[in-house]
């Protein structure tokens, strides 16, 4: 940071918000701004408003009974008004002498039917003093930083550096044509906005002033995003030819018959495997609508064209359902699906690894275990990742690097997600992939009925998981923790399997979580499955993939400690057939504000694109994309929601201007994140 500017202490402090030089202050803008212009005359004052009064001290009082008061009565023309310091300095106390002149602003409040303000902002004057002709900004602070203090280093740094050579307008043509202002004059205009202009749009952020950083903002995201976009678009990948026949032989062995929604997701993503770089596509679906069918019918593509297909799953449990699944698919058609897991026995795993590197296992299902250094492959020519929404460049490479035949050459990518993103998100974190939905569910399944309960009243439904599993139907108990926890106070899945085992002898329970040994799920889910084990209590483990479609009733201990998406996937293990389910929700007493609205939303919705519209407003992008730990760049200023027409724009001027400008864009990303060219490497 300039000295002449910021001193060395100065200096720590700004970094605790993140500032490190002139433009990080000067895009630290103010939270809000407070109207100084105007005068308020004490006899028009309401309680609950903010006011700025110019009244003479008339009297000084300070009382330590029952508790510690400063109180100095004020006067103008039209009344008397009282101000009123519970936290004060006896050098205070000498600021304030009868006759004094004050200007205060500050919250009127109504005490025993006289108007009063607590700890005004004050300062003396001399009578005549001129108003400001700006409204006062109100920045985000920190210990040993006041708001006078940032303000007056802004101010210096508008007057001290030389702004018009540091910080340029790279895209000045644009700019005219959108009838923006100049990046000096938006950043001036927000410090210190003239009276004239209207304070709701500053404080909303949406005057024409905001609008320009905003832009600015979201285009830079955009240049990172789509520059990535399209710099896998300059990548080799083998061509994967379309063959109508092996997807009718495919198709004439279903149970089911394919949506709509899932045919034209199938189209696009063929259109992608059919060209001569590489497939990086999201494959949005909500939980249950039939994305894996989706990737299976595009994996047989790749195996028809020679290639060998790899299946990511993020857990055991999940990698050897996709594997029986997958395998009851392709098995008719004479092709040879593997199963790789860290967890297989080491005589199993040689065998995998060999048929692998030998090319008779065509479709190999797995965890992380299949990119490790042992695994050899003789053609990878599609991956397909399953719940991992990054899959990093290391990993990508890993996997190139795994293809003898294949060395020069980029395999296609696929991922999924059964966690709805709402479309902002998309164009913003997930611009540099093509986007697949599938937003219909199959024919036949019936809506989930979702219902709240207090804690209390768990025994009440005692009696309708007992009708329930009469019924020949069966019931997920999840709960949130292995292990007592005092601080937490959580009921435990041990806990409640013991309870659930005393009371219902009639009744198979089961006990399953993340700390058994894989045999030991695979057993367990495999009694489920077969409707021996009747109730099934189970840790957060069955959040994804699990699909026994007998279970109709589901009971979620402490849902208020749980996320909006976390929700809706646990729902999601109900509802898998034709018949009716029921989610029970069980929280504590005393909840929280948000864990309320939390609630209200998974109970009126039951769409995973409109939960995680809701998710976004309640948690921000930033924490439910896990954007904290993921190295990606987040943004300080663009809000999606509110900055939605912003952002459409901005990704259409970022295709053109990567084309055309692309030394200007580089210096554009540079100004607005120094890391960018970092971003994503690991």
């Amino acid at each position: 940071m300039p000295k002449q500017i910021f001193t060395e202490i100065q200096s720590k402090k700004l970094k605790k918000l993140g500032i490190l030089n002139s433009l990080d202050l000067l895009l630290h803008l103010p939270l809000r701004y407070v109207d100084e212009t105007k005068l308020d005359l004490i006899k028009d004052i309401r309680p609950g408003f903010m006011c700025q009064i110019e009244a003479k001290i008339i009297s000084i009082e300070v009382s330590y009974r029952p508790r510690k008061n400063l109180t100095v009565h004020v006067q103008d023309k039209t009344g008397e008004l009282k101000l009123r310091f519970i936290n004060f300095y006896p050098s205070q106390i000498k600021q304030f002498e009868e006759g004094k002149i004050l200007r205060v602003y500050g919250e009127i409040k109504l005490n025993s039917f006289l108007f009063e303000m607590i700890h005004p902002q004050y300062e003396f004057i001399k009578i005549g003093a001129p108003l400001k002709n700006f409204y006062t900004p109100v920045y985000p602070t920190t210990e040993g930083l006041s708001q006078k203090l940032i303000f007056k280093l802004v101010k210096k740094v508008f007057e001290q550096e030389n702004l018009d050579e540091q910080y340029p307008d790279y895209f000045g043509k644009l700019y005219l044509e959108k009838k923006l202002p100049s990046l000096l004059e938006a950043l001036q205009l927000i410090h210190k906005p003239k009276k004239e202009y209207e304070k709701k749009l500053f404080d909303e952020k949406t005057s024409i002033f905001h609008q320009r950083i905003i832009y600015d903002e979201l285009l830079a995201h955009q240049f990172f995003f789509r520059g990535k976009y399209h710099e896998n678009k300059s990548y080799k990948s083998k061509p994967i030819l379309y063959s109508d026949s092996i997807q009718k032989k495919f198709l004439n062995n279903l149970e089911f018959k394919l949506t709509n929604q899932q045919q034209l997701v199938f189209l696009e993503i063929t259109n992608d495997l059919n060209q001569s770089y590489p497939m990086y596509r999201l494959l949005q679906g909500d939980v249950g609508s039939g994305k894996t069918v989706v990737a299976v019918m595009a994996a047989l593509q790749a195996i028809n064209s020679g290639f060998q297909v790899a299946f990511m799953a993020p857990t055991e449990i999940l990698a050897e359902q996709h594997f029986e699944k997958i395998k009851s698919w392709l098995s008719p058609l004479g092709i040879e699906v593997e199963l790789l897991t860290g967890s297989m026995n080491p005589k199993l795993k040689k065998r995998s690894y060999e048929k692998i590197k030998s090319g008779l296992a065509k479709l190999i299902v797995g965890t992380h275990a299949l990119i490790q250094e042992k695994v050899d492959y003789k053609s990878i020519g599609f991956y397909i990742i399953d719940e991992q929404h990054r899959f990093g460049v290391r990993q990508r490479l890993a996997l190139k690097e795994k293809s003898e035949s294949n060395k020069n050459f980029e395999p296609h990518q696929l991922m999924m997600s059964a966690t709805p993103i709402p479309r902002t998100l998309a164009m913003n974190y997930f611009a540099d992939m093509d986007i697949s939905i599938i937003n219909e569910m199959p024919p036949g399944r019936k809506s989930i009925t979702t219902k709240i309960f207090a804690s209390e009243k768990r025994n009440q439904i005692l009696d309708t998981i007992d009708q329930n599993c009469l019924s020949g139907n069966q019931v997920y108990w999840v709960c949130p923790l292995i292990e007592e926890s005092e601080t937490l106070q959580l009921e435990t899945a041990e806990r409640t399997f013991q309870d659930l085992s005393n009371y219902f002898v009639n009744h198979k329970v089961g006990l399953i979580h993340g700390r058994l040994h894989s045999k030991e799920k695979k057993e367990i889910m495999e009694e489920f499955k077969k409707n021996k084990i009747k109730i099934i209590v189970a840790t957060t483990v069955i959040e994804v993939g699990v699909d026994v479609p007998n279970a109709t009733l589901m009971v979620i201990e402490n849902a208020e400690r749980m996320g909006l998406s976390q929700l809706h996937q646990l729902r999601g293990r109900i509802g898998r057939g034709d018949k009716e389910s029921i989610c029970i929700l069980l929280y504590q007493k005393k909840l929280s504000d948000i864990a309320k609205r939390r609630l209200k939303v998974i109970y009126e919705n039951i769409d995973g694109f409109k939960i995680a519209e809701e998710d976004l407003k309640l948690r921000g992008p930033g924490e439910l994309l896990g954007l904290r730990q993921s190295g990606l760049p987040s943004l300080r200023i663009a809000d999606l929601d509110r900055d939605q027409e912003l952002l459409s724009i901005a990704k259409t001027d970022a295709d053109f201007l990567l084309k055309k400008r692309p030394k200007d864009v580089l210096m554009h990303i540079n100004r607005w994140h120094r890391n960018y060219q970092d971003v994503g490497r690991s």
